[in-house]
């Protein structure tokens, strides 16, 4: 393959010399890579020399959005792209009535999905699944530049877990003008992490307006998760030929609490259940807890701030100076009930421990672009940003320091992660001819420099076994680490005839702490007639480990059972003690094929299927539990001699390259509008997803041990719906509009451990006890589950439009998990579906106006 991509990168690179010197007439509206757009109007109303030459490059979808993800050539709208490309307005995100960028894409495009988990600081993370896959095989692009990712990684085991994806909910929201989503591996148009498909979040760039909106709800049938929301963005002119366009938002949001029954705490118990840690009918003095619920499945309680600012303006003729600036600030808790935790001898009758995430997120883009440089378009930028997350701990006690010294904090900090990134990209491109076929190209160089920092926490969080819940990061575990990358690309469009376009592009890039790679993407498209046309793909990609995978470490203290679980970093002596071997980049071969076609004029129908190999897959490495666990999490340096006293149920991970899988799909849109004259327009659209991913490969440790389990590989195969629907109708008449969409997400599997519930005398076949095996589960199915979300808006003026909204009418749950699945003080969901929320029915209003 790296014969084969260099002779690209060669052959392509040499052919200005083959050709005439002729440019594309026009510009991009975002640049060259999809910066801010030109402000050269003039010059955006032509067409380009291409398009002049290919009727059938045009499209009966006009009023179209011009598209700059997947494509370098200036604009190609969505339904002419070689590729497929789903473009997701500012007002379609809206109409969903989630507040929550990641929440507002899950209810308006199908192939992407999240965790419905609400617990620890894993709640705290709002990263996006594409296609079955993790949020690290996500690109996300802000204006055509990567985006970096944010610090907190997914520390529970499920299907994002060791995730550090992009968190789309640190974006002013209402700063969006659209998003773009590819649906193809893209790893040699942007590099690492495009294996799924690229988001591509494209931002306002106006010069005049304001924008107010202001929206409140809640979950009406849980009695809780009261939230509301205030946006407000404008533009105005930075001299006579400049733009300046800031946005601001505030958001917050009370817990949405899932109330479920605790077996801890009901007094009664099926016979042979695990008792040791319950209170009620257990420990004296706990009948007053009788009957309470546990809180444990909720989302967090959250305040956020975001800010935005774009700006562009001219220099000379044919030069402009752009820039960009986001900071956002969060502040987030999760409460977990769970059992009660009981300190009579500090006369401590109730212990309520509160994780919080104090967050800062930042980025500063600054850019030159012009034309003409030997003939060439170019666009010269750098993007430096980063997350700052301070985990805390309050409400708890560090037991064992109370036991040795007789006094206990109440509050601890736990860590601080901070991630990174900083990117410099130059672009070039050009229109020419070799002969008389049109040919557009582009190539370019890139530098990144990537890094991550754990500061651990105070001492009294990871001496004497650290405070109840969780134990903060010592000093062992703390550090910086740092990364160079460096690539080189080249992307060329070839028209051989007026229907037939051909894309080729390569990339290499060479990373300072890992292998490097070459990538390679063809694609093609075929225009029978301007009403129906085929295209297809194949390329290979790749992803590399980010920092946080390679590094990260954490001990978890399971309170009360005398077990400890802690994460080894996997370059670690420790680690390697148990079989592990450093990470090595996932490697990925993408390739799809569909057709686009308009049947009758307005009626628009896409399909495309996908079939995605992904190779040494970084998974959760092999769990070693027993006494060889706990002497690696010692030898590591965590500090467990006054809790960890249950060896037997202690454990030890890490992660691995450790899987293989293939994820094959399929993915249908269609839109037609309906003109009803004076009974308004009725615009319809549907949209389907199948997605199915198996393990081909388990890998083994250096020990000769299997890395994943029946668990693990539910988490990465089925844990995400095999299939989701998107029905919606959009009637507007008048000044009324109505909106109705149908939801269907398909069935889900987990594999499930046996808990306290299970009698002591089941036994797994595979030997040993069945309860709390670590070999044997228990497989549960959420069924597939219909969502009706229904808004209803009204123009009281040309400039004030008000609405009233309902998602998840008839207020659907997840199913309920059986009584020998469902963990003391835990969910009575599978929190590791990917499926629907657990929050039921949220009902909202909002007023939004235009100045």
């Amino acid at each position: 393959m790296r014969k084969s991509v260099l002779f690209l990168v060669a052959t392509t690179a040499i052919t200005p010399a083959l050709g005439d010197r002729a440019r594309a007439e026009a510009r991009a509206e975002t640049g060259v890579t999809g910066a801010p757009e030109d402000l050269h109007q003039k010059r955006a109303d032509k067409t380009t020399a291409m398009t002049k030459q290919n009727k059938f490059f045009k499209s009966t979808g006009d009023a179209e959005q011009v598209i700059v993800t997947g494509t370098r050539e200036s604009h190609v709208k969505a339904r002419q792209s070689i590729s497929p490309v789903v473009v997701i307005s500012a007002k379609t995100l809206e109409r969903t009535g989630e507040l929550n960028v990641s929440n507002a894409l899950t209810r308006t495009y199908p192939s992407i999905t999240m965790s419905a988990r609400g617990s620890n600081t894993n709640s705290l993370v709002s990263s996006v699944q594409m296609r079955g896959l993790g949020p690290n095989e996500t690109l996300v692009l802000v204006d055509g530049k990567r985006r970096h990712s944010t610090a907190n990684i997914v520390q529970k085991p499920g299907p994002q877990f060791a995730s550090s994806g992009v968190d789309l909910n640190m974006l002013a929201g209402n700063m969006i003008d659209h998003i773009e989503v590819l649906e193809d591996g893209a790893a040699a148009m942007y590099g690492s992490d495009a294996i799924a498909g690229v988001v591509n979040i494209i931002t306002k760039k106006k010069d005049h307006g304001l924008s107010l909106s202001g929206q409140g709800g809640a979950n009406a049938y849980l009695g809780n998760g009261v939230q509301y929301q205030l946006d407000a963005d404008g533009g105005f002119k930075l001299g006579k030929d400049g733009f300046v366009h800031l946005g601001a938002q505030f958001y917050h949001t009370e817990h949405a609490i899932a109330w479920g029954p605790d077996h801890a705490l009901l007094g009664a118990w099926p016979a042979g259940a695990d008792t040791k840690n319950y209170f009620v009918g257990v420990r004296p003095g706990s009948e007053s807890w009788r009957g309470r619920k546990t809180d444990y499945l909720s989302t967090p309680k959250e305040t956020r701030e975001t800010f935005a600012l774009n700006f562009g303006k001219p220099l000379a003729e044919g030069v402009e100076l752009y820039g960009q600036a986001t900071l956002a600030y969060r502040h987030a808790e999760m409460r977990a009930y769970k059992f009660p935790y009981i300190v009579p001898a500090a006369g401590i009758e109730e212990l309520r421990p509160i994780t919080a995430d104090d967050e800062l997120d930042y980025a500063a883009e600054l850019g030159l672009k012009g034309e003409d440089l030997f003939g060439f378009d170019w666009n010269l930028s750098s993007v430096y940003g980063g997350d700052n997350s301070r985990i805390s701990i309050r409400d708890v006690v560090n037991l064992g320091q109370l036991a040795r010294t007789g006094y206990s904090p109440s509050k601890f900090w736990d860590y601080t992660q901070k991630n990174t990134q900083w990117t410099n990209n130059l672009d070039l491109r050009r229109g020419l001819k070799i002969w008389t076929m049109p040919v557009s190209l582009a190539f370019g160089g890139e530098h990144r420099l990537d890094s991550y920092q754990i500061v651990s926490g105070n001492p009294e969080s990871y001496l004497d076994g650290g405070p109840v819940e969780h134990a903060g990061i010592p000093p062992q575990s703390a550090g910086t680490w740092y990364r160079n990358i460096y690539s080189a690309y080249v992307d060329a469009t070839f028209r051989p005839t007026r229907k037939l376009s051909i894309d080729v592009a390569g990339r290499y890039e060479y990373y300072t702490d890992t292998e490097n790679t070459e990538n390679g993407k063809i694609s093609a498209r075929y225009d029978f007639t301007n009403r129906f046309a085929l295209r297809g793909t194949i390329a290979n990609g790749f992803r590399a480990p980010t920092l946080q995978e390679s590094h990260f470490s954490r001990l978890n203290i399971y309170a009360g059972t005398g077990s400890v679980g802690g994460q080894l970093p996997v370059q670690s002596d420790a680690a390697r003690s148990l079989g592990a071997q450093g990470l090595k980049p996932e490697r990925s071969v993408n390739a799809s094929a569909g057709f686009t076609m308009e049947p009758v004029r307005g009626f628009h129908v896409e399909a495309d299927v996908y079939q995605i190999n992904l190779r040494d897959r970084i998974v959760q490495g092999g769990t070693i539990r027993g006494p060889q666990a706990l002497d690696a999490i010692r030898s590591f340096g965590f500090d467990v001699s006054p809790t960890a006293t249950n060896a037997a149920a202690s454990s030890a991970y890490f992660l691995s390259n450790g899987a293989s899988t293939r994820t094959q799909g399929l993915d249908i849109k269609a839109d037609y509008l309906v003109r009803m004259h004076s009974y308004g327009n009725l615009a319809l659209t549907g949209a389907l997803n199948l997605n199915r991913t198996r393990l081909h490969h388990n890998g083994l440790s250096t020990l000769g041990r299997p890395l994943l389990n029946e668990q693990t590989i539910g988490y990465i195969t089925t844990a995400t719906p095999r299939s989701k629907i998107i029905l919606n109708a959009l009637w507007t008449v008048g000044k009324w509009d109505i909106n109705l969409r149908q939801t269907r997400y398909g069935e889900t599997t987990n594999m499930m451990t046996y808990q306290d519930w299970t009698p002591a005398s089941a036994r797994c076949e595979k030997g040993g006890a069945l309860r709390y095996s670590n070999s044997c589960f228990g497989q549960f199915k959420n069924t597939p589950r219909w969502l009706t979300d229904i808004e209803i808006g009204y123009r009281i003026t040309s400039r004030i439009h008000a609405s009233l909204g309902v998602n998840n009418v008839f207020n659907v749950r997840p199913r309920r998990l059986p009584g020998v699945l469902v963990p003391a003080g835990g969910s009575m969901y599978d929190q590791f579906s990917n499926q629907v929320p657990f929050t039921g029915g949220y009902y909202f209003g909002r007023v939004s106006a235009s100045l």
